[in-house]
């Protein structure tokens, strides 16, 4: 279909694809928005904006909460509240997002104006220069649940003997985390990397709800432009399909390269 005109059904070769990385109103690629530094930059790179914030930020907060709950007596009621943000459905956490950035009812400025920052309210997600940037931060607490349980599960797994024998070597507990604790977390790390990347590339639930892709196409995702080329009016099935195409080889080279990973370790 991606190969295919819709109005005429003949073989178009990659004008589809031409179509949708570069010539419609909000292409996938935006390259003289990118060079100056302005929203929108096009939904590919708006994707890769929220792939290069998300995916260290859910890290380090989940192996954060992993180490640090491990030992921890109750541990397992605190978890629970910071997994909540995985259970909840997307569309959920898109109205969230909604009012945790409102001007007037959000957390986020009633935080700004306690610390005695009032000039920088504002409706986060009403402004392209902020949209994405919300969507992204906001996210982060729904992603870190999955990433704490992963390193939970991964810190089950190594042996006790490493930790007393860096103990037993003077080793400070910064050093046994960087020396023992992260390398042996290696192969839980390329799966969280995975699973997160993967999730991060399909991004469609929360920038429907939340933004609809605006402020004008601030916030657009493929994921969101496929849906939006496809069935809303007038609907290009083809245009749409092409899109599906990028996505699917993207998310599809990424993972085989971190499974090929994965079957080295």
């Amino acid at each position: 279909m991606s190969f295919l005109s819709q109005s005429t059904g003949q073989f178009v070769g990659l004008e589809n694809y031409n179509y949708v990385l570069f010539q419609k109103i909000y292409p996938l690629f935006n390259g003289q928005n990118l060079l100056m530094g302005r929203f929108p930059m096009g939904s590919l790179i708006h994707n890769f904006i929220w792939i290069a914030i998300h995916l260290p930020l859910t890290i380090f907060f989940g192996l954060t909460f992993a180490v640090l709950l491990r030992d921890v007596k109750g541990s397992t009621v605190i978890k629970s509240i910071v997994f909540l943000g995985v259970v909840i459905p997307m569309v959920v956490g898109g109205m969230l997002f909604r009012f945790i950035f409102d001007k007037d009812a959000g957390v986020v400025n009633a935080f700004l104006r306690l610390i005695g920052l009032g000039g920088f309210v504002q409706d986060w997600t009403a402004f392209p220069q902020t949209s994405l940037f919300s969507l992204i931060l906001g996210s982060i607490w729904i992603w870190t649940g999955f990433c704490m349980i992963v390193y939970s599960a991964g810190l089950q797994g190594i042996p006790s003997d490493l930790y007393e024998a860096a103990a037993i070597d003077g080793a400070s507990r910064w050093k046994t985390f960087w020396r023992v604790t992260v390398p042996m977390l290696r192969s839980t790390t390329l799966v969280v990397v995975t699973m997160t990347v993967l999730w991060e590339l399909k991004i469609f639930d929360i920038v429907y709800v939340a933004t609809f892709g605006g402020p004008g196409g601030a916030s657009r995702t493929p994921s969101f432009d496929m849906y939006i080329e496809t069935f809303y009016a007038p609907g290009n099935l083809n245009t749409g399909a092409a899109i599906a195409v990028i996505l699917t080889l993207l998310t599809f080279g990424f993972a085989a390269y971190m499974v090929n990973r994965m079957s080295k370790l």
